[in-house]
């Protein structure tokens, strides 16, 4: 296992990403990597290799730890304990994270990314936003990037929802970008936490942004994508998320526009179809829990249906007290509205 001050000297090196890191831990103890730079020509850069010899990357992490203190972050390495599990056996994870808020090793089991275009409409804003409320809200832990758009609408929802969120940037914690998520930041990192693999004073460029959604991607169990073009970042995500096996859910939209280009080409290719929270859990095996407002419904078949237990006809009919004709057409009204699905054999179970 390798120590978090040398994962933090890998991480400060020069022109030394997560693939090149991946590489050269994968060749022994780091320590020992390290101290022998010209071993590893074919990986290292000459300017990290001179960054090794001379001291100075050392230096520099030591100065990364000083500034963390500071600022109350804190520097997660690969192994150390709270490091999440799933974002740990992705293909090339970030060595270390600079936290700021606090996140949990095995969150990642209930973690659902949501992203989408910058420029949301406001119908997918509120689909977004709502969305991750009711995700939050039973137990989910929602995956964004602070980006404008579909992203802060995620962690807004989510927030609302009384549940944790993770906002995974671009540039280093005190680079925030957009400036105008400052306090929705602050926010985010109170109940959940803001993240970066990227040292201190690292601007938004554009190259760190697609590292930034294979972060996002690996987080959790599954990618949600809400509106996006036909070249944009969030499908990035997806692709990112179909290479290490995670599963990949999309929102339709209306074939006229342009937001819906990219969520409708990604259901050609086999996404999963997301209207709603449920869909979510129900392509994730998730058991969404029962609301207050469903456990007191007057809707004597959603007090009886359940996610877990399916139940046929009879039984329906015998707990509900509706006649044969009344009961399946209550059941088909739900079943158009998403509250129940029909299973083979004639059981159906609330989603």
């Amino acid at each position: 296992m390798a120590s978090t001050f040398d994962l933090l000297t890998l991480a400060v090196l020069t022109d030394v990403g997560p693939r090149r890191a991946t590489a050269l831990r994968a060749r022994g103890p780091l320590d020992g990597l390290l101290a022998r730079p010209d071993d590893h020509a074919d990986v290292l850069p000459a300017e990290a290799r001179d960054e090794l010899r001379s001291g100075a990357a050392r230096k520099r992490a030591q100065e990364e730890l000083e500034v963390a203190a500071r600022r109350g972050v804190r520097i997660l390495g690969l192994d150390e304990e709270g490091y999440p599990v799933l974002l740990k056996h992705i293909y090339d994870p970030p060595p270390v994270l600079y936290v700021q808020g606090g996140v949990a090793g095995d969150e990642g089991a209930f973690g659902i990314a949501v992203v989408g275009a910058r420029r949301a409409t406001p119908a997918g804003g509120a689909l977004a936003r709502q969305l991750a409320r009711e995700l939050a809200g039973a137990g989910a832990v929602v995956v964004s990037g602070l980006a404008r758009g579909i992203d802060s609408e995620a962690h807004r929802g989510a927030l609302e929802g009384g549940g944790r969120t993770v906002a995974v940037l671009g540039s280093g914690l005190d680079r925030l970008y957009p400036p105008e998520n400052a306090g929705l930041a602050s926010r985010i990192a109170r109940s959940g936490a803001v993240v970066s693999e990227f040292p201190f004073g690292t601007g938004p460029h554009a190259g760190n942004f697609p590292r930034r959604n294979r972060v996002i991607a690996g987080w959790g169990r599954g990618v949600v994508v809400v509106e996006a073009q036909a070249r944009s970042g969030a499908l990035v995500t997806a692709r990112c998320a179909l290479d290490e096996g995670r599963d990949v859910m999309a929102v339709p939209g209306h074939p006229s526009q342009a937001n819906a280009e990219g969520t409708n080409q990604l259901l050609r290719d086999g996404a999963a179809v997301v209207r709603g929270a449920a869909d979510v859990a129900e392509e994730l095996g998730w058991v969404m829990p029962v609301t207050e407002d469903e456990a007191s419904s007057s809707d004597d078949l959603l007090a009886v249906l359940r996610p877990d237990a399916p139940r046929g006809l009879d039984e329906l009919q015998a707990r509900s007290g509706r006649s044969p004709g009344e009961l399946l057409a209550r059941l088909a009204e739900l079943e158009l509205e998403g509250r129940v699905r029909r299973l083979p054999g004639g059981l159906f179970v609330r989603r």
